[in-house]
């Protein structure tokens, strides 16, 4: 039998996608799936978008592009910044990855070596932990429970850094909890960094834009400008213009850390499809109007979901902040039993069981580093999932 690589070996596959794909099994079995567990804005990308990526092809602009990114997107990115953040970020210090998750990749593969640690709020996306087991360095988990809104504490982090800590990672809003930092909670995170010099922090800030309730992002560099020069910003046009497939993402920070990525993504994948730079530059150049009306559309299905799980017995769920997920408590259902004669010991116990008894996807908690819990997707329609939460709360009803 073939034995592959030791980070291979280490890196498992996301549970979401996992979740999915049993889900489209069940779903061409013939069965009424509703799945919940994706990520992914249901809304079209924007149809200036789309024509002009039509328009780039079409003018023949399909030869390799630039390695960090064409300087017409990275002046956008820049004044992006600018505009939104009073951030007077250089182009040239900006660089365009293959979506975000390239961009963490880079940063990555760039600063950490085998036992190095990278401190990480839990509960977290599951690819940060992937990423960091592919990288050999450690990942070092600092529990945010739901009693503190699921945000990092001060304290806390303060506890979890060593002297092998050489990167914090921040979501905020965040995935899959929704928690989105206010200036003064990012204001006491930075005076614990300023105490600790060495430490790195990428800031991963993708569902900037999807803020509820008339909030508005902060992102940790605009609030603490001392720090930029260990303060790496990561974001994309996935999230907020629904242009997952699309696959444009990028970072910025210092000069020498964005070289380094430079490196790393020259050694990977060379530069970004000139296509999809051309989409993301429309996106970020063209109309920003329709935004805040699909944040409203979110917010409308987060309230909606939020009120017909706090009513089913077994489950408590915070109300989100921000992005498009919910991520109720869902101990009070372990230790019963399905209908289907299921015991649920654990949170990956309910998701299989509500997958294969009710036919709804959702991933459990502990694939994101908080057993206990499930995260559900809000970025599909009302109506799926008002059919979603009358099936969560039959399941549940139904336990013994």
């Amino acid at each position: 039998m073939t034995k592959f690589s030791a980070r291979i070996e280490r890196t498992e596959l996301a549970a979401t996608m996992a979740m999915a794909a049993r889900a489209r099994a069940l779903r061409a079995a013939g069965h009424d799936v509703v799945s919940l567990s994706l990520g992914e804005p249901d809304f079209p990308t924007p149809a200036h978008v789309v024509a002009a990526a039509h328009d780039a092809a079409a003018r023949g602009d399909t030869k390799y592009p630039p390695l960090g990114g064409t300087e017409a997107l990275r002046q956008a990115v820049a004044e992006k910044f600018q505009r939104e953040h009073g951030l007077a970020i250089r182009p040239a210090d900006v660089l365009v990855t293959n979506g975000g998750k390239q961009a963490i990749f880079n940063v990555l593969m760039a600063l950490t070596e085998a036992g190095d640690e990278v401190i990480i709020p839990a509960p977290a996306w599951a690819g940060y932990e992937q990423t960091v087991n592919f990288a050999g360095a450690r990942t070092v988990f600092v529990p945010c429970p739901q009693e503190d809104g699921f945000m990092l504490q001060p304290a806390a982090l303060a506890r979890a850094i060593t002297p092998r800590s050489k990167l914090l990672l921040l979501n905020y809003p965040n995935n899959p909890s929704g928690a989105a930092c206010t200036t003064d909670q990012l204001l006491a995170l930075a005076e614990v960094l300023r105490a600790h010099p060495r430490l790195w922090v990428l800031s991963d800030d993708i569902y900037e834009h999807l803020l509820f309730d008339g909030r508005k992002h902060v992102t940790l560099l605009g609030v603490a400008p001392d720090l930029a020069d260990r303060v790496v910003t990561v974001s994309g046009v996935s999230k907020t213009y629904a242009m997952t497939g699309w696959r444009v993402g990028w970072l910025f920070g210092p000069a020498a850390l964005v070289k380094a990525c430079t490196v790393a993504q020259a050694t990977a994948t060379s530069g970004v499809s000139s296509i999809g730079q051309a989409a993301a530059l429309a996106a970020l150049t063209g109309p920003q109007d329709y935004l805040p009306a699909r944040a409203a559309a979110y917010q409308a299905r987060r309230d909606l979901v939020v009120a017909a799980l706090n009513q089913v017995p077994g489950i408590a769920c915070h109300k989100p902040e921000g992005a498009f997920y919910v991520f109720p408590n869902i101990a009070g259902c372990l230790g019963k039993t399905t209908p289907g004669g299921r015991k649920l010991a654990t949170d990956s116990d309910f998701s299989m069981a509500l997958l294969e008894e009710a036919h709804t996807a959702v991933v459990q908690g502990s694939a994101f580093a908080m057993p206990g819990h499930v995260r559900i997707s809000t970025a599909t329609s009302e109506a799926l999932l008002s059919t979603a939460c009358a099936r969560i709360a039959e399941f549940c009803a139904a336990l013994r």
